[in-house]
């Protein structure tokens, strides 16, 4: 019952914004068919950075690195586009994983619901600090999570469980800490690296970790990108290839981690740590070296 009612709120949500970005899309056609961007390509892109996203790895440093390079959008435009590209694949990735994977309701419902509230007032207290400080110190926690799973793997260090829900103790810290992981997600630090290393460093199932990073994301991206398709700062050709190829690309990842079993998760999990880490330690140089240049 609770289930369903999720899953039906996923697909409300998210159905809002389709409405709107769709009214948007038919009542200004012909300047979206003419925004910056090979169809193939972007078909092949979307499909990519949404498989991709599927298995944990962050379609937003992604796409930044790639619409810049190519130009498909502008930098005033692509905050919106972060945001509004992904909604419809994060919902099918949300539905797919919540309706197939086993985890306990209680701990979904308390991970979906403080990710959520983090992100909504979070940003107050996350904004007057320095992101690069909490990125050096997340770079290192992805990294010793990853030394973690690997020692266990080679049976040097207890290896993660099994268990689909938490109580007590282990679940008010997965309370705080998704409410932390949504706050960060506005300063562009994402969420699902921290979410896997959480979920394994707490005794679960290293699958339970998707079930949590999708749904939190499906309700909190949409209403902002709601504001962006609004006030039409966002790309709406990027957003309709992502929504259709993206989703294609979804699927097709969504039924390779469902097959896995435990061992091959635990292998991606360290994969996606040790790339998220990497990614943040050289975001970090990029942004010294800047620095380095405007002091000069």
């Amino acid at each position: 019952m609770v289930l369903n009612i999720i899953l039906t709120l996923i697909v409300l949500v998210n159905g809002t914004f389709a409405v709107k970005f769709i009214k948007n899309l038919l009542a200004n056609k012909n300047e979206a068919m003419n925004e910056p961007g090979n169809p193939i390509a972007m078909a092949i892109s979307s499909f990519t950075l949404f498989f991709l996203s599927t298995f944990g790895i962050s379609d937003f440093a992604i796409s930044t690195v790639l619409y810049r390079k190519l130009k498909w959008t502008s930098d005033k435009k692509l905050p919106g586009t972060l945001n509004t590209q992904c909604v419809i694949p994060v919902a099918v990735m949300a539905l797919s994983y919540i309706s197939s994977i086993s985890v306990e309701l209680k701990t979904l419902i308390i991970a979906i619901l403080a990710q959520v509230l983090g992100a909504y007032i979070g940003p107050r207290f996350v904004v007057k600090m320095n992101v690069d400080v909490i990125k050096k110190f997340i770079s290192v926690g992805l990294l010793i999570a990853a030394g973690l799973i690997l020692m266990g793997k080679f049976g040097v260090y207890p290896s993660g469980g099994n268990e689909v829900g938490l109580a007590g103790f282990k679940l008010i810290s997965l309370g705080i800490l998704s409410f932390v992981f949504g706050a960060l997600n506005n300063v562009g630090i994402g969420s699902y690296a921290l979410t896997m290393a959480t979920v394994y460093a707490l005794g679960l199932n290293p699958g339970v970790a998707f079930p949590i990073m999708m749904g939190a994301c499906t309700f909190s991206v949409p209403v902002g990108s709601m504001q962006f398709v609004k006030y039409e700062s966002y790309s709406r050709k990027i957003t309709l290839f992502t929504s259709i190829f993206g989703s294609i690309g979804v699927l097709v990842a969504a039924f390779i981690v469902k097959s896995m079993n435990v061992s091959m998760l635990q292998w991606l999990v360290v994969a996606v740590l040790i790339y998220s880490a990497i990614t943040m330690i050289s975001d970090i140089r990029k942004a010294e070296k800047s620095d380095v240049k405007v002091t000069a």
